[in-house]
């Protein structure tokens, strides 16, 4: 199940797209595949990522795991969500990276940002967000900025956007149901909240290039491991990206 032309101009002009590609069987099979993945140990080539919360040491993010799960890389490389992604792109894509942000209860948010900064090699990307559990306002449902993903905005010593062109924009909170999936641009804003919740607000992230640019998601991981180890972190967050979005304090 791809999308309309309709669907397709609503993404140009926003910089974002809500779409429900999934059966039920789907969203139930996404969710026991994510269950997996979670309670995969620390040992492995995959990257599991932590946090300290009010609710002690939480999982926080999971990254470079279609390697080690057929059922999740036959996900991100086929069917709708690659449909769906060469759709918007114009052409035929790629899968660049992929990440599950787990979000449990109590888990922390990420600041305002956009995407392309922390990516290198190409300059346009499409990412979606598959949301495992509902994703609400009550547990820091993602935010984004309508019809902004034209250029880079001014950014902070986080690579973050900055505090006045923050301010400068309208925030609009997009709700989502387990098993929707909500694209945006590589250039569009979004930020998420504090799950302050008593629920889990579970998320897959692929994110996918043009395949006329490469087969880049060995280059990408490659690339973040050697900036990880030369670049020491400095922010008093977890470091799970290239730039230091997320909010969650470091597990000591």
């Amino acid at each position: 199940m791809g999308i309309t032309a309709t669907q397709a101009r609503e993404y140009q002009r926003q910089g974002w797209l809500h779409t429900q590609p999934f059966s039920s069987i789907d969203i139930a099979n996404i969710a026991r595949w994510v269950d997996e993945v979670q309670a995969w140990s620390d040992n492995g080539d995959w990257l599991h990522y932590r946090e300290m919360t009010d609710n002690g040491p939480r999982l926080c993010r999971t990254e470079n795991f279609i390697p080690f799960h057929a059922h999740l890389k036959t996900l991100l490389t086929s069917g709708p969500i690659i449909e769906i992604a060469s759709a918007l792109l114009g052409e035929p894509a790629v899968l660049y990276k992929e990440k599950i942000n787990y979000k449990l209860s109590g888990g922390a948010g990420y600041a305002p940002h956009q995407d392309a900064p922390a990516y290198p090699f190409v300059a346009t990307h499409v990412s979606c967000m598959v949301a495992v559990d509902d994703s609400l306002i009550t547990n820091g449902c993602l935010e984004v900025v309508n019809a902004h993903h034209q250029k880079l905005l001014p950014i902070n010593n986080l690579g973050c956007i900055s505090d006045q062109s923050v301010a400068e924009m309208t925030w609009q909170p997009v709700e989502a149901r387990a098993g929707d999936v909500l694209w945006f641009h590589s250039l569009t804003p979004h930020r998420s909240g504090t799950n302050s919740s008593a629920t889990d607000r579970r998320a897959m992230y692929p994110t996918f290039n043009a395949l006329r640019e490469g087969d880049l998601r060995d280059a990408y991981y490659t690339q973040k491991l050697k900036e990880f180890r030369e670049n020491p972190h400095t922010a008093e967050t977890v470091q799970v990206s290239l730039i230091n979005d997320f909010q969650g304090k470091p597990v000591r």
